[in-house]
C-alpha cells in the first residue's frame, strides 16, 4: 500500500485516526445532551435534537471544532463536561507501535488537528500523545480549519513538506478532499473511526484499520 522510501514526512489527524473517536461521538451525542438538560432544566430528549440541529448547522466550520464557540452559544462550560468523561480517551490500536516505527526510520511526524486547544491539551494530558511525534499544529491557530483549501498553504509557513513526498492519514473524507486538491501525494483514511461504531464503507480513498497494516519495516516497505 505504501513505498515509505517515498515518504518524508507523515501528517496525522489526530481525533478518529490517532485516538477512538468514541470519546468525542460520546460527548457529543450523549454527555453533552444529558447535561445540557440537566443545566437548563429540559428535558433530554429534547435537549438531544435540540443540540443535534443546531451543532450541525456548523459543520465544515472552524466553529464546528471551537469549544470556545459552543461554550458561548450553549451556555454550558463545555472543556469542563468534557474533563466529566476523560477516561473515555483512547489510543486506536497499535498507533503507538506506529509512531514508534516512524521515528526510527527518520520519517518526520506531525500531528494536524482540528481540536480546539483545550481539547488538545486534555487529550495531550490523557495520552502522552505529544512525546510520540515531532511537532503538533491545531488548525485554530490558523483561524481556519483542515477543509479549507487555503489551510494547507498556511501550514506549509510553520511546517514545510514537499507535497510529492507527504502522506496524509485522516478520518474526515471533505478533509482527504481539501489534501488533494491542494496536491499532497499520499492520502489514507480510517475505517472505523469509531470503535463502537461500524466500519465504514470505503468508496475514494484508500484506508486501513489499524496501523499495524501499514507499519514501516528496515526495508522502507510495508
Amino acid at each position: 500500500m505504501i513505498d515509505w522510501q517515498n515518504i518524508d514526512t507523515v501528517l496525522l489527524d489526530m481525533d478518529g485516526t490517532l485516538l477512538d473517536l468514541h470519546f468525542d461521538t460520546f460527548f457529543w451525542l450523549e454527555h453533552l445532551p444529558l447535561r445540557y438538560a440537566e443545566i437548563h432544566k429540559m428535558d433530554a430528549e429534547d435537549a438531544r435534537e435540540w443540540l443535534h440541529e443546531r451543532i450541525m448547522q456548523q459543520q465544515g466550520t472552524l466553529n464546528w471544532y471551537c469549544l470556545d464557540y459552543w461554550t458561548q452559544d450553549l451556555n454550558v462550560p463545555i472543556t469542563e463536561l468534557k474533563h466529566e468523561i476523560a477516561e473515555k480517551i483512547s489510543f486506536r490500536p497499535h498507533v503507538q507501535d506506529f509512531l514508534r516505527a516512524l521515528k526510527d526510520e527518520k520519517i518526520r511526524a506531525v500531528i494536524v488537528t482540528n481540536a480546539h486547544q483545550d481539547s488538545l491539551s486534555l487529550k495531550i494530558k490523557k495520552t502522552g500523545l505529544d512525546k510520540l511525534v515531532d511537532g503538533v499544529i491545531c488548525s485554530h491557530d490558523f483561524r481556519m480549519p483542515k477543509e479549507d483549501p487555503m489551510f494547507w498553504d498556511k501550514l506549509q509557513e510553520v511546517e514545510a513538506f514537499d507535497k510529492q513526498r507527504t502522506l496524509l492519514i485522516d478520518d474526515s473524507f471533505s478533509v482527504l478532499n481539501s489534501a488533494r486538491e491542494y496536491g499532497i501525494r499520499y492520502l489514507l483514511s480510517i475505517v472505523q473511526p469509531d470503535s463502537q461504531q461500524p466500519k465504514r464503507e470505503m468508496q475514494d480513498f484508500a484506508a486501513i484499520e489499524h496501523f499495524d497494516e501499514i507499519l514501516p519495516n528496515n526495508n522502507g516497505e510495508t
